[in-house]
């Protein structure tokens, strides 16, 4: 809340929350796919068994409940990793619940029953099948197959004591008829979740919504309890918007990754799913260590972090326009950080564990140079505030700090 006696709601008005209302989102649970799905992306590495260990950790200090820790029918390694993080939330005690992608196949199916078993913690099996006509059509199936391999998958899970969750792949391309025929053969089998896919990045939030409330209907009419999952690709750009949608349509657990790293362009970034979330009145975890997770990602992945990330590059919270910067600084010399966070950033940078920056540069203003000069522990006097600024203007970009203390040293400074 505000510091001192103004209130938020005299300085922004919000937009927002003018058609949402009173949309309850605390009872979504977040489900991290970046062990998996995450590093399937043709860029990113594979990383070591010590980093997916500091990657669960980071995970379950930021409040996301699930994670997929692999797919361990792909492979002996895939099965020693997978069993590694298992042992890890065993030993360590997280709050974390682990989960296992599986093909509706029995191969893909035994090793995540058999690793469950040694290590003796649950591990929820995510049994995945294509289901849209396109796909149906390039593979030869037909309906009696996929009907018989969504009852075999769930079965075998069931019968070995396995929580399952049936995928359909490309669902937001798959006809209402397929989608409710094979919902219901794995509602009738013991399915304990529906994962409803925009693998291809197809969907807009409107059809997300649809979709949901297509398949909360299809689960209503078998007087069931099965929750419905939403896993979102970002082709179109739509990845974030899409799981906000979802979970505003009434998904209980949404999916994403982190940075959005994924096949092709990504999925859901789900650090911006945990911002966003907070910003929407329902936060999650440990929010100061978004950050950190979001770096380690990056360098455990070798996947950039962008400068311009949302919230996390390292352009977030810096501004070197001299208007931008002198509203900011005006609002610090009212002593109120809060407002400071706010005044030009629709994410108040204190909330994420960092701060709002004020950079020098050729659309700078003399504040701009006051404000970096104090934040540095240097004294604004005229002499020095015109010889940095003059310098400032006649570069073409954001000064460096050294160029900047190279010039209150009196000994210079670099080519602008």
């Amino acid at each position: 809340m505000p510091e001192g006696s103004i209130q938020e709601s005299e300085v922004i008005f919000d937009w927002n929350a003018v058609r949402r209302g009173a949309v309850d989102l605390s009872g979504v649970e977040l489900y991290d796919e970046s062990l998996r799905d995450g590093i399937q992306s043709p860029t990113a590495v594979d990383p070591t068994v010590a980093e997916k260990v500091r990657i669960l950790e980071l995970q379950d200090a930021c409040g996301i409940q699930h994670t997929d820790i692999g797919l361990p029918g792909a492979g002996p390694r895939a099965v020693e990793d997978v069993t590694a993080l298992a042992m890890h939330i065993r030993d360590a005690r997280l709050s974390i619940r682990a989960t296992c992608a599986a093909r509706t196949h029995p191969a893909d199916i035994r090793p995540v029953i058999e690793i469950g078993q040694k290590v003796g913690i649950p591990i929820e099996a995510m049994t995945f099948l294509g289901s849209s006509p396109i796909r149906m059509f390039a593979e030869g199936w037909d309906l009696d197959r996929l009907k018989r391999l969504t009852a075999d998958a769930v079965d075998l899970c069931v019968q070995n004591g396995v929580e399952v969750t049936f995928v359909t792949e490309d669902t937001t391309r798959s006809r209402p008829d397929t989608l409710e025929t094979l919902f219901k053969v794995a509602i009738d089998h013991g399915a304990a979740g529906l994962c409803v896919c925009d693998t291809v990045g197809h969907a807009t939030p409107e059809g997300v919504a649809e979709l949901v409330a297509f398949t909360r209907g299809v689960i209503d009419s078998t007087g069931a309890k099965v929750r419905i999952d939403w896993h979102g690709h970002n082709d179109r750009g739509l990845g974030l918007i899409n799981a906000i949608a979802a979970a505003v349509a009434g998904a209980d657990r949404v999916h994403g990754t982190v940075l959005g790293i994924g096949e092709r362009v990504g999925n859901t970034p789900i650090d911006l799913l945990l911002v966003n979330l907070a910003l929407m009145g329902f936060p999650r975890g440990d929010l100061g260590r978004l950050r950190e997770y979001c770096e380690l990602g990056a360098r455990a992945t070798r996947t950039p972090l962008p400068f311009n990330y949302p919230v996390f590059g390292r352009d977030a919270f810096r501004t070197g326009t001299g208007v931008h910067a002198a509203a900011v600084i005006k609002a610090m010399r009212k002593g109120d950080h809060w407002l400071a966070d706010r005044i030009y950033s629709g994410v108040p940078a204190g909330l994420f564990g960092a701060r709002q920056r004020i950079e020098v540069g050729h659309m700078s203003g003399e504040s701009n140079v006051i404000a970096w000069l104090e934040v540095h522990g240097f004294q604004p006097t005229d002499d020095l505030v015109g010889r940095v600024f003059e310098y400032a203007k006649r570069s073409n970009r954001v000064l460096e700090d050294d160029e900047i203390l190279a010039l209150v040293r009196g000994d210079g400074g670099g080519g602008g």
